[in-house]
């Protein structure tokens, strides 16, 4: 087992090596020397979403959202709250359905909002529905 992890940047996308006991040290983007870590979910889209999927050492949590859904303006906060309990152990990120329909079907995605737990590319765990801050932490933490 490795000592680092291959850390996707939410800013710039470059695939950056960190040593695993570093990732609670603020660690920075060495392309773009952005914080790696901000507390809030990280958007995706179409272009980029994979690459994040695909390059990441640590879990990638998924909220496949829209902007017009009603529970996923009302989950928003609430998963705001949990990218900052959950980072930098997990990747929190967004993705708008109605931006990346051709990812929504792939995922096979039929109602919104939906949490998708992704590790070493692949899902791993999915739960549809709206949820407080407390229940996406604790769900995301069994999963992984």
């Amino acid at each position: 087992m490795s000592d680092s992890k291959h850390i996707v940047c939410p800013h710039c996308d470059a695939v950056n090596r960190v040593p695993a006991a570093k990732l609670d040290a603020n660690p920075t983007c060495g392309k773009c020397k952005q914080p790696l870590f901000t507390a809030h979910p990280a958007e995706l889209n179409q272009a980029n979403f994979m690459r994040h999927i695909g390059n990441s050492d640590i879990p990638v949590l998924v909220d496949f959202w829209a902007p017009w859904c009603g529970p996923c303006k009302m989950m928003a906060p609430a998963y705001a709250q949990a990218a900052a309990q959950l980072e930098p152990q997990m990747r929190v990120v967004k993705l708008d359905t109605e931006q990346a329909q051709q990812l929504t079907a792939q995922f096979n995605i039929r109602s919104i909002p939906t949490l998708a737990l992704f590790k070493g590319g692949r899902e791993v765990a999915r739960q549809a529905g709206a949820m407080d801050a407390r229940g996406i932490v604790d769900w995301a933490r069994a999963q992984a």
